[in-house]
């Protein structure tokens, strides 16, 4: 059967002819009009606004070209071949658009916008030049971002962190404050960030037993810096676990082996027992203990209650001793002032003056006969009397 067929191509499609199933020419823009066999012939209008081939079969249709000896189809694309060795950078008006991974294959239109593909090798495993870094560390924020964390392990040191670098399992070196990228494909790449500065732990709440069998609930603070981060990430699963659980046995062995006496007497004491016991065996982690501190002495309610009823008694009988220092020592006062005054008639009498003065300071008026004299004399005669 024959027929007539119009059919018109705009700027951005190609008319693809094909003869029994194979494709014989390509058209660009224009109005094709065929007389054709009906069944022999068809025509496929392609986008190629896009500059990345979505034909069907272009494999196939390539293959039996090139064993053809045809090549009509290659002729308006552009075939990119990346080795297993190599990634592929693809750039669409020079911006990056895509990543192609190693052993990938992609196919252009040459006739949409252009397109460039660079081939970087991936002999080894840091991102170069510093341009490629710097654009895949820019594409995080766009559509490609998916793809670059995909293909990349990309990560920024601050001036306080240590990065360790592993590969495929293995150290590999420490990273010192700065930018890096890493290409991941094929490779396990793994970068650990430590913080270098001072830090803090707690160990709160310790249930522990005195040597006298007294339970204290005791809370410890601690200062903490890692000095090899290497060490802390290598030779240890989780280097603050460990450092908990050695802080908190170093707690335990001090706390365990004194009476609440001696916990209470020198507090200072036991910080510095504990930080002896722990420094030690922090220091195998890569860590640097700089200082611990018992925070509290939680003694249960009973406890506590009789403690303060030694503490008050304590107090009491101390209290008890000076005043009955105090009442000797006053007594044996006064019996030097008397053996005093027996010894110094003038020292009597100037006594019995001052006494006399704080007799008259209560007394509103004062009548006296025979002088002072004769007053004086009827006191003593009185007094001897």
């Amino acid at each position: 059967m024959f027929g007539f067929k119009r059919i018109t191509v705009t700027p951005f499609q190609r008319a693809i002819e094909y003869r029994d199933g194979r494709i014989v020419s390509i058209a660009g823009p224009g109005v094709i009009s065929r007389f054709f066999a009906s069944g022999r012939i068809e025509y496929q209008l392609v986008d190629v606004s896009e500059p990345e081939v979505k034909l069907a079969n272009v494999e196939s249709h390539l293959r039996v070209a090139a064993d053809a000896g045809v090549s009509v189809l290659a002729e308006h694309i552009d075939i990119v071949d990346v080795a297993p060795d190599q990634m592929g950078m693809v750039y669409k008006q020079n911006r990056l658009s895509a990543l192609l991974a190693p052993g990938a294959r992609a196919l252009y239109w040459k006739v949409s916008v252009p397109v460039r593909v660079e081939l970087v090798p991936l002999s080894e495993p840091a991102i170069a030049p510093e341009r490629v870094r710097l654009m895949l560390s820019a594409a995080l924020g766009s559509a490609l971002a998916q793809d670059v964390v995909r293909y990349c392990t990309l990560k920024v040191i601050a001036t306080h962190e240590l990065g360790v670098l592993s590969i495929d399992g293995k150290f590999v070196e420490l990273l010192t404050p700065g930018s890096y990228g890493f290409w991941k494909s094929a490779r396990q790449v793994q970068i650990d960030v430590i913080d270098t500065r001072a830090q803090a732990s707690e160990v709160s709440g310790q249930e522990i037993l005195t040597r006298d069998k007294l339970s204290l609930r005791v809370n410890l603070s601690a200062s903490w810096k890692v000095i090899d981060a290497r060490v802390a990430k290598a030779d240890v699963v989780d280097f603050k676990e460990a450092l908990y659980r050695e802080l908190q046995f170093a707690l335990r062995m001090a706390i365990g082996t004194r009476t609440l006496d001696e916990l209470l007497a020198n507090k200072q004491q036991l910080d510095s027992v504990i930080f002896e016991q722990a420094a030690g065996r922090i220091a195998a982690f890569g860590i640097s203990l700089i200082s611990v501190g018992v925070k509290d002495l939680i003694l249960p309610g009973e406890m506590k209650e009789l403690l303060n009823q030694v503490v008050h008694a304590e107090k009491a009988a101390l209290a008890n001793v000076i005043r009955r220092r105090e009442e000797t020592a006053a007594t044996r006062s006064l019996l030097n002032t008397a053996k005093l005054m027996e010894e110094s008639p003038i020292l009597l009498r100037l006594k019995e003056l001052e006494a006399l003065e704080k007799v008259s300071e209560k007394i509103g008026s004062l009548t006296v006969f025979g002088g002072i004299d004769g007053l004086m004399k009827q006191l003593i005669s009185l007094k001897a009397a």
